[in-house]
């Protein structure tokens, strides 16, 4: 056996890189060059045959990352263990494959070892009856709001679409007034800070207005843009352009 392949590790890296190239091109192409690099015919099999076998190994481990975040076990019964312990067997060998049952049962580690490293994952466990639901997010839209003593001022909030805008006007204010009576608020008002909206709204917590459906956007406003008129000559230029 040639020990001796690094410049042919070196040249599978390469054309593993390029995109355009599939892995049954890269070995076609291999095929095709190693008897014109080496006049050994027994060198040019083995680094052939090992690096088949690298290629091999690289879409098996895709495989199983892509196996561990999506497939899910009905149960830890023997014959479900043993059922996943082949199907990995074929890829990496049964001695290679070392497969553990957590305590809470709610998964089964995976252990591959290969020559150079261990590969470790893990696939959850889902009896049937009990698939996780997806969470449907609901968009926020703006939420113009202003204060009774400065109705030019517009403050652009962000609310659930499914919050109706009255009820998102009553969470904001239970909000403010339940913010300056938290630690944090106090602590604020004995530093002679003004108790103001802008206060409010810039240090309350996120996580306090997402709660009852809000955010704050004003931080990154839309810049306003002034509407310039056209007068005749401009309008009759545009009627030229259409």
């Amino acid at each position: 056996m040639h020990d001796n392949l690094g410049p042919a590790f070196a040249v599978f890296r390469f054309f593993m890189k390029l995109p355009s190239m599939n892995d049954a091109q890269f070995l076609e192409l291999l095929l095709k060059v190693l008897p014109k690099a080496t006049t050994d015919p027994r060198l040019a099999a083995a680094i052939y045959e090992r690096v088949a076998h690298e290629v091999r190994l690289i879409n098996n481990l895709k495989s199983l990352e892509k196996m561990c975040a999506e497939v899910r076990l009905p149960n830890l019964e023997p014959e479900t263990v043993a059922e996943l312990q082949g199907r990995l067997s074929t890829n990496f060998g049964e001695a290679n494959v070392i497969l553990t049952p957590t305590e809470k049962g709610d998964s089964v580690g995976v252990e591959i070892i290969l020559p150079d490293r261990t590969v470790t994952n893990r696939v959850k466990v889902l009896p049937p009856g009990t698939e996780e639901v997806e969470e449907v997010k609901v968009p926020y839209v703006p939420f113009p709001v202003v204060l009774p003593e400065d109705v030019e001022l517009v403050w652009i909030l962000a609310r659930r679409e499914d919050l109706p805008p009255e009820e998102a006007t009553r969470s904001l204010a239970c909000i403010e007034e339940e913010f300056w009576e938290t630690k944090a608020g106090q602590k604020l008002l004995r530093d002679r800070v003004e108790k103001s909206f802008f206060e409010f709204i810039s240090r309350v917590p996120a996580a306090a207005l997402a709660e009852r459906g809000l955010k704050r956007l004003f931080k990154m406003p839309e810049p306003l843009h002034t509407l310039r008129r056209l007068g005749s000559q401009s309008q009759a230029e545009l009627k030229e352009l259409d």
